[in-house]
């Protein structure tokens, strides 16, 4: 595995949540609310007060807090009062769709000219709400927010008081279950503790009351049908819904541990090379007689063994140079002065052509005009949408020409690539999906799903971006065959070997140059030859010339041009039961 990619794979990963994680961040204040101590009184007329007290904790400068307090249909509220410890508050009232919004701020002094800023501030605020509580025929029931999900942050804790009208005969439910920590009913009062409660979550109280506790209750909303059986079934069937929605990401965070124990089954079984008895350090000599374009799709093109790339087109120019069927010669451009490398075909040669060099022969020739090749203009007729087409199709006509003259079978085995890839492409698309119902839900086991779906991706990411010999193996053949010429790479690469032992002819230089541009290195056999040999370029060689005038580079270029051509960049852009209950809401701070 090319350990540096993955490194840095990882280390972009890091860097993207440490951006997500800053994005929404304040640099200049934040606030927290500790603790929020709801009391509710059911009246015996169906009167429901509320008394709310949000413990802020606020570091920085703010100019106050708001309360949205949602109304469904018919209900309404009234009464509303205001105070503060820690501050001195004024409130502003406004209907704005649906919602009572309650725009309190605060003042560090009592002239009320100055802001709050790194201070503690407890808001206290009381209201009357009509026809929140229900009478059915056969129950009176209330349901209601202690705490709303549209708050900006979470809060620390929540401390519930509520008073029935009656001692006997109650029944209440605080969902979801997750958040609690105590709760009691003693006669006529219920009280309960949360746990912490995040941001996008609410908590909730349904109480079912007796008829016989309510009294001329003009202002409770009557419903003229039995409630009660209704009203645990739907109260029933959303805590089994959400429990089985939190029960499901638990199961989908473990099943994402599949991908990465099919990689290690697969790697064990398929990927462990077998022994061989060569022990060599490098090669000075061509280890094996096959052409260069053959030695790149199967030695440096590891991560699509048997399929060459364009360092191995580019070995077959040079090798077709070096056959003489393509000559090279220079003329000046004559704006910019500089040298223009022109290609001259010729045809009698190309018996001498293998199948696949033959390909690149046409290839090139095809662009040309008059029987000659201006390659740094190339680019401009590459630019044209049908010429583009053209070369790509020529391009992977080659490929498959090289393909089908060797028997990649004979030296490389590669089942487990195949599975690998099957595991990261099936890996990638579950991934993507867990982390999607993790990202979207406020359930606090969703959690495990996101970052498991997040983890899930990356590690599919990188399975899909590993060498095929991590979890493919060679022969015993191949692993001869590939140890040999990947130490004939290393002795290449290696100028201090390369001074030690230099070619004995400029002949093998020329080889030394076709088979490292194949292998990937043609730069460092060119240094080591300027080196070796600081006349080269007086043996008039077109090699050479192909090399010192940018033939790799322009050929790069022009299939860059052709593939950017073909693919050009576009903009797109880029996903009554629990919970239903009256009140809750949110706020925050401004």
């Amino acid at each position: 595995m090319n350990v540096k990619k993955t490194f840095i794979i990882l280390l972009l990963f890091l860097v993207f949540l440490s951006a997500i994680a800053t994005v929404s961040a304040d640099d200049d204040r934040s606030y927290t609310i500790d603790y929020a101590f709801i009391d509710l009184d059911v009246a015996s007329n169906g009167l429901l007060h509320v008394d709310e007290r949000f413990d802020y904790s606020f570091d920085g400068k703010f100019n106050g807090v708001y309360r949205d307090i949602p109304l469904k249909s018919g209900e309404s509220i009234e009464n509303i009062q205001v105070s503060a410890d820690g501050a001195y508050p004024v409130l502003k009232e406004s209907d704005e769709n649906g919602k009572k919004h309650l725009k309190i701020y605060l003042y560090s002094d009592a002239a009320h000219t100055k802001g709050i800023r790194d201070c503690d501030v407890s808001v206290y605020i009381s209201y009357d709400m009509k026809n929140v509580v229900t009478l059915f025929n056969d129950i009176g029931g209330l349901q209601y927010k202690l705490w709303g999900d549209e708050w900006d942050v979470g809060v620390g804790e929540v401390f519930v008081t509520v008073k029935l009208p009656g001692k006997t005969g109650n029944e209440y439910f605080l969902n979801p279950q997750e958040y609690n920590q105590t709760s009691d009913l003693k006669g006529d009062t219920i009280t309960a503790e949360t746990t912490y409660i995040p941001k996008g979550e609410f908590y909730e109280l349904l109480v079912l009351m007796p008829l016989d506790d309510f009294n001329d209750a003009t202002y409770a909303k009557h419903v003229n049908q039995n409630g009660k059986d209704m009203i645990l079934k739907n109260l029933e069937d959303s805590v089994n819904g959400r429990n089985f929605w939190n029960t499901s990401y638990i199961v989908l965070a473990l099943l994402s541990i599949i991908s990465p124990i099919g990689a290690i089954f697969t790697y064990l079984k398929y990927g462990r090379e077998p022994k061989v008895t060569y022990d060599g350090i490098y090669e000075r000599e061509l280890p094996t007689s096959d052409p260069p374009e053959v030695i790149n799709a199967l030695i440096e093109n590891n991560h699509d063994i048997g399929t060459p790339n364009m360092k191995g087109f580019e070995s077959s120019i040079m090798n077709i140079i070096d056959k003489k069927a393509i000559r090279l010669n220079t003329q000046s451009d004559e704006e910019s002065e500089l040298k223009e490398l022109i290609l001259t075909f010729d045809h009698g040669k190309t018996n001498e052509l293998s199948a696949s060099e033959k390909i690149v022969f046409e290839t090139l020739n095809h662009f040309a005009y008059d029987g000659t090749l201006n390659l740094s203009r190339l680019n401009d007729q590459l630019s044209s949408e049908s010429n583009a087409r053209s070369f790509v199709d020529r391009i992977e006509n080659w490929e498959n020409s090289v393909q089908n003259n060797m028997n990649t079978e004979e030296l490389f085995n590669d089942t487990g690539t195949i599975i690998i890839r099957t595991i990261g492409m099936l890996g990638f698309i579950f991934g993507v999906i867990i982390a999607i119902l993790g990202f979207s839900t406020n359930l606090g086991n969703g959690t495990y799903a996101l970052v498991s779906g997040i983890l899930l991706i990356i590690f599919s990411a990188i399975l899909r971006h590993v060498a095929d010999d991590i979890f493919g193996k060679w022969t015993e053949k191949g692993r001869v065959f590939y140890l040999k010429w990947n130490n004939f790479r290393k002795f290449l690469k290696d100028n201090s070997l390369m001074k030690e032992h230099p070619p004995e002819s400029i002949v093998i230089w020329k080889k030394y140059l076709i088979y490292g541009t194949a292998l990937g290195v043609a730069d460092k056999v060119y240094e080591s030859m300027k080196l070796q040999v600081p006349n080269y370029l007086d043996y008039d060689d077109d090699i050479f010339y192909y090399h010192y005038y940018g033939g790799y580079g322009l050929m790069y270029s022009a299939f860059h041009t052709s593939n950017t051509t073909l693919n050009p960049s576009s903009d797109s852009g880029g996903f009554g039961g629990l919970g239903g209950g009256s009140g809750g809401g949110g706020g925050g701070a401004f």
